[in-house]
């Protein structure tokens, strides 16, 4: 779930100590920020007597850019890439086969996360799985999805479910930071008989169309309706036993499409919403600031700052004044960090730059209806057996706001199978955690909290009376 005000989330990172070597080769990853993800690569050259680097930017078109004060001890590595308005700085740790840390380009914060890239030149037979994977196409108007259908080898109909994503464009397995969520749930799904269809975000990957800035929740229920109507056309898929999973914002769309498609079987929803999604905002930048140490004072005034942005937002009126807030906000949090706190005129023109930009982003058809949708009309039309699943350490989508409200909605809808588990020590990802923040999401394992997984599985056989 996006975070409604990106310099109220104040990033750090958890230092791993583990043996590392001077990095060399190429590693792909991502750059992670409140607006979504940037792909880069990087590559590193440890020939020379200091270590040298380039990086890659697919999506600018950007290849090869030398990277300046590039800085390797131990297990520390800091770059910086002169660029836009601002010095962009990486500075991470090196672990085993991976590099991650903190990201910052004037007032844009955030985080980096690289995998490195294994050499292609030695074959290694991959074992052979028990389900076969199809590359699939389907549209949706002016809208070309591209996604992966993993179907159970055995033969006749199979039940299957539909992956929805998160907010932000995102690919089929939802990766971030390395994780990738949905690769893992359709492998899991798969290996128990159960098809599963997971595809890239419109205009994102290898999806063609309107991105999702420019879309709404709306938009991406219609996008799920497709994906459903072209599973029901297939001859291997039991068009009576085809569900949703949805996370975080999937898990808002997973009940609107229910809510008027009565032949979906069934849904489940990871950290979905029961709440106006102002309130949603609201909540996960109080739990982030708190987590950040930031006082009740700071908390009041920054939330406060929020509903301005939400009432120009609804008014068109009032723009002006949420960027002097928002610009107060951020240079009140660089006079703690006097490295970030702008010192010449063409930095504080720099910040004006970086605050319009954001101010902008802002102004997206998807948050200006993000603001104001209610889940709570679709739950209470919702009447399939649903399956919920919150984190308990989740600060993006709190299961303390959200489990009684989804109760009491589906309880209104006369719905007699709802099952809801608070997953101990897990975060909005379901990964294990110690606090829930952010910040740690790039140092935990890739792997979900004991249990996630089989609940998800054997509810999902008892709905569709699997027995094999």
């Amino acid at each position: 779930m996006k975070t409604a005000i990106l310099a109220s989330i104040i990033f750090s990172l958890i230092t791993l100590h583990m043996q590392a070597q001077t990095p060399s080769g190429s590693y792909e990853g991502h750059i992670s920020f409140s607006l979504g993800e940037l792909a880069i690569i990087v590559h590193f050259d440890s020939s020379h007597d200091s270590l040298k680097a380039t990086i890659d930017i697919p999506q600018q078109g950007a290849k090869n850019m030398e990277l300046k004060n590039v800085k390797f001890n131990a297990t520390n590595l800091y770059f910086e890439l002169p660029a836009g308005p601002g010095v962009a700085k990486f500075d991470g740790k090196i672990f085993k086969d991976s590099i991650a840390g903190s990201f910052t380009q004037a007032t844009v914060v955030g985080t980096f996360h690289l995998d490195k890239i294994k050499p292609s030149d030695t074959f290694i037979e991959k074992p052979k799985l028990p389900y076969r994977e199809e590359e699939i196409s389907f549209t949706n108007g002016e809208n070309t999805f591209a996604g992966t259908l993993t179907i159970p080898e055995t033969g006749g109909k199979h039940p299957a479910v539909i992956l929805i994503t998160g907010s932000g464009a995102q690919n089929r397995d939802e990766e971030i930071m390395g994780f990738k969520p949905f690769k893992i749930i359709a492998d899991h799904l798969s290996r128990y008989g159960i098809a599963v269809l997971r595809y890239d975000d419109r205009g994102f990957g290898e999806s063609k169309g309107k991105t999702v800035n420019e879309s709404t929740t709306m938009d991406f229920a219609t996008d799920v309706e497709k994906a459903f109507a072209y599973l029901k056309g297939r001859s291997d898929i039991d068009a009576s036993k085809i569900g949703l999973l949805g996370h975080s914002e999937g898990g808002v769309v997973a009940p609107m499409v229910a809510s008027r498609n009565k032949d979906i079987a069934f849904i489940i929803l990871m950290a979905g919403t029961a709440v106006k999604g102002e309130d949603v905002m609201n909540e996960q930048k109080k739990l982030i600031m708190q987590l950040a140490g930031a006082t009740p004072q700071e908390i009041e005034k920054s939330i406060n700052h929020s509903k301005d942005l939400f009432k120009a937002l609804r008014t068109g009126k009032g723009m002006e004044q949420v960027k002097q807030e928002l610009k107060e906000e951020v240079l009140a949090m660089a006079a703690k960090d006097t490295a970030q706190k702008p010192k010449t005129k063409k930095e504080e023109e720099q910040l004006d730059a970086a605050l319009d930009a954001q101010l902008k982003s802002y102004q997206s058809p998807w948050m200006r209806y993000f603001i104001d949708l209610n889940p709570q009309p679709f739950l209470e039309k919702v009447t399939c057996p649903v399956l919920i699943l919150f984190g308990e350490l989740d600060v993006q989508v709190s299961a303390k706001q959200n489990e009684i409200p989804m109760r009491n909605a589906l309880n209104k809808a006369g719905n007699k199978d709802v099952t809801i588990h608070i997953l101990p020590k897990a975060n909005h990802l379901f990964m294990t955690a110690k606090t829930g923040n952010i910040d740690e999401y790039g140092m935990l394992k890739h792997e979900f909290v004991a249990g996630f997984l089989v609940n998800i599985s054997e509810w999902t056989r008892k709905v569709c009376k699997l027995t094999k």
